[in-house]
């Protein structure tokens, strides 16, 4: 009785190191389970948690059948195994069998040994203790997550991930063979460097299986005949930087990623960056309008280029223009203006502050729908300063959005702050373009399961978030693509490009109903990257995305813009305040057509500040006009080449543009 309690006691004061189990590999996966990235764990080693459900139950069985037989019946230690141990090796003068269970090479996975009669000992006794502490499926779990394969590979799942480039379930008979025969020689056995003798350790275990009964003789020679691994694959990293920043929130995190489309979206990034080195780096989010859900997520196209272990979803940049919408929609708000509202786009010196246009050309008397259409920076800061700036800032962090703002003076950012005198991150950014397309309500964006969900704030009205939608809807598209608004099997896109100060960063934000997609592009250490801006070097992938996405059915509804612009705002009639505008094609575009059984016609656009009905030239020929508006008309041309577009409305006013035709087929 003294012994039992002496032993009871012992077991419980020198209980066996079972917190080391829970050590493992950090996985990170895609919202339907499937592998997204893993990271390593001390030493550089992949661990990745085994679970019996999720292995083929063949590998377990004949795990069983050749290392441990009687692993269901002993508590840890196999006394008839031991016997036989014993007499063989009196026979032999040496041990030519072992006797350790599963149970006790567990023991030894946890805390290794030197190869000893003593470690044996030592083994077995915390065998017993494990046998008393955990169930056979969980030894079995553990033992199949921690058995060493050599070189840095521990488990069964990063053994099979890394030979097979699969999951072990589904294996063939020479997969389990050699899976069996691996960790009895890890390091000897290895295929990609010792394939003879790994082979020959491959067919013995396939002898013993067939002795056994669980391979017939047919079996057995196709499992012989089946080529090794030749070499040992990298583990899947998608998704890497993100998967990377998400790894801490537990050892299996369910992303709400969609890996389908995250692959679909490292690869056209990649690609884009690519065709166009001069960009630098590119970060793609791609956001689920209603559940708030970042369904792909791109913080570099690469590793090799610089900074491309940066994620950039994640660092604050001048967004430049991109942040326009918001002032305009806090403008609507505030009483202060409508979508019809005319502000002086003018030089203009606010106290030691004077604003240019990016272009350097000034338009005179615009409305707010120009403005923020055409991204015309002096009405943006005419806006700003009727808000105030400190307003505008307010209004940004109350979305919980990460900014940085520069302190001038103790008046926070200022004026600048409406054309980029700010921080943001894409995150940031994707945020309040997802309030935008949610009628102004405005929550942080989901990233994994077990995030906390946050209640949505209203950030701006319905209303506002409304107006500010149609107008970017109506948006120039980038040069040589038709807008999704003119067509009948796309949903509408509202975007806004933004370019920061010195072209070190090149925006576009856009979305539809139903997805909210933001792109940068740039390099990492700001550096300038002159001709670069948002509508050449960011607006065309965003546009290349949309077309990517599955979409629902959208339509574009109608709104009246106001006739008469709050007080509050300069008015200053310009020269060319009533003449058409041409929405598409911009001229200088290159514009190639595809025929799909006939000729396609290409759709003109204009906008009439005084709502006149509108005439189209080309080449001095008339066109018809469509009969689904009088702004709207559908040419076909004869064949490649450039022509002269002319807009003119009743009052003889007109606009032109110069494009070529590239190709019609």
């Amino acid at each position: 009785m003294l012994v039992f309690s002496f032993l009871v006691l012992a077991n419980w004061v020198f209980p066996p190191p079972l917190d080391r189990l829970s050590v493992v590999s950090p996985e990170v996966a895609a919202n339907d389970g499937q592998w997204l990235s893993a990271f390593t764990v001390e030493d550089g080693r992949w661990r990745l948690q085994a679970r019996l459900g999720d292995v083929d139950p063949r590998l377990v069985e004949r795990l069983i059948a050749i290392e441990d037989k009687r692993f269901y019946d002993h508590s840890g230690v196999d006394g008839i195994a031991i016997i036989r141990a014993v007499k063989s090796a009196a026979q032999n003068k040496k041990f030519v069998s072992g006797a350790s269970t599963i149970t006790m090479q567990l023991a030894r996975q946890i805390e290794p040994r030197p190869r000893t009669l003593r470690s044996k000992a030592i083994e077995m006794i915390r065998a017993v203790q494990i046998e008393l502490r955990m169930s056979k499926p969980e030894i079995l779990e553990a033992y199949l997550t921690h058995v060493p394969y050599g070189g840095n590979l521990e488990g069964v799942r990063a053994a099979s991930l890394s030979w097979f480039g699969h999951e072990p379930h589904g294996l063939t008979d020479a997969q389990i063979a050699l899976l069996i025969a691996l960790p009895q020689a890890p390091e000897a056995r290895r295929p990609d460097r010792k394939p003879v003798i790994a082979r020959k350790g491959r067919d013995d275990v396939i002898r013993r299986l067939e002795a056994s009964g669980d391979l017939n003789a047919m079996q057995a020679s196709e499992a012989r005949e089946a080529a090794l691994p030749p070499k040992r694959l990298a583990l899947p990293q998608t998704a890497w930087l993100t998967a990377q920043r998400l790894s801490g929130a537990g050892d299996y995190t369910l992303t709400t990623l969609e890996a389908s489309l995250q692959n679909r979206t490292q690869d056209l990034a990649a690609s884009y960056a690519v065709k166009k080195p001069e960009l630098g780096n590119v970060a793609v989010l791609i956001v689920h309008n209603e559940t708030r859900e970042v369904r792909a997520s791109v913080g570099s196209v690469s590793r090799d280029i610089q900074g491309g272990w940066i994620d950039m979803t994640q660092r604050k940049r001048s967004p430049g223009s991109a942040l326009k919408p918001f002032i305009f929609a806090l403008a609507f708000e505030d009483g202060i203006a409508s979508p019809g509202s005319k502000l002086l786009d003018a030089p203009t010196r606010f106290g030691s502050y004077q604003p240019q246009n990016f272009t350097r050309r000034y338009h005179g008397d615009v409305t707010v729908e120009q403005a923020l259409q055409y991204s015309l920076n002096v009405p943006s800061v005419v806006a700003l300063d009727q808000i105030g700036s400190r307003r505008f800032e307010a209004a940004l962090k109350s979305t919980g959005i990460d900014i940085s703002i520069p302190e001038r003076g103790g008046e926070g950012g200022g004026l600048a702050v409406a054309l980029g005198g700010l921080g943001v991150t894409p995150e940031g950014l994707a945020t309040l373009y997802v309030a935008l397309a949610n009628d102004g309500m405005a929550a942080p964006l989901l990233w994994h399961e077990g995030q906390s969900v946050q209640e949505p704030k209203q950030f701006i009205s319905a209303q506002s978030a409304s107006q500010i939608t149609q107008i970017l809807r109506q948006a120039p598209s980038p040069g040589g693509r038709v807008p999704s608004w003119l067509s009948s099997d796309a949903p509408p896109i509202a975007y806004k490009t933004g370019t920061s100060y010195g072209h070190r960063d090149a925006w576009a934000a856009g979305y539809t109903d139903e997805w909210t997609v933001i792109i940068w592009t740039g390099r990492a250490d700001g550096a300038p990257r002159y001709g670069m801006t948002g509508r050449t070097a960011a607006a065309p992938l965003l546009f290349d995305v949309f077309a990517m996405l599955p979409h629902a059915q959208g339509r574009i509804a109608n709104y009246k813009r106001s006739e008469k612009a709050p007080i509050g705002l300069g008015r200053i009639q310009g020269p060319d305040q009533r003449a058409p505008q041409i929405l598409f094609p911009e001229d200088g575009s290159q514009i190639a057509l595809s025929a799909t059984g006939g000729q396609k016609a290409l759709p003109l656009s204009a906008l009439s500040p005084d709502g006149s009905a509108l005439s189209w030239y080309v080449d001095g020929m008339k066109l018809g006009k469509s009969a689904l508006d009088s702004t709207e008309t559908f040419w076909r041309p004869s064949k490649p080449g450039f022509y002269t577009l002319r807009v003119v409305n009743t009052d003889g006013k007109s606009r032109t543009a110069r494009i070529e035709i590239t190709s019609l087929n």
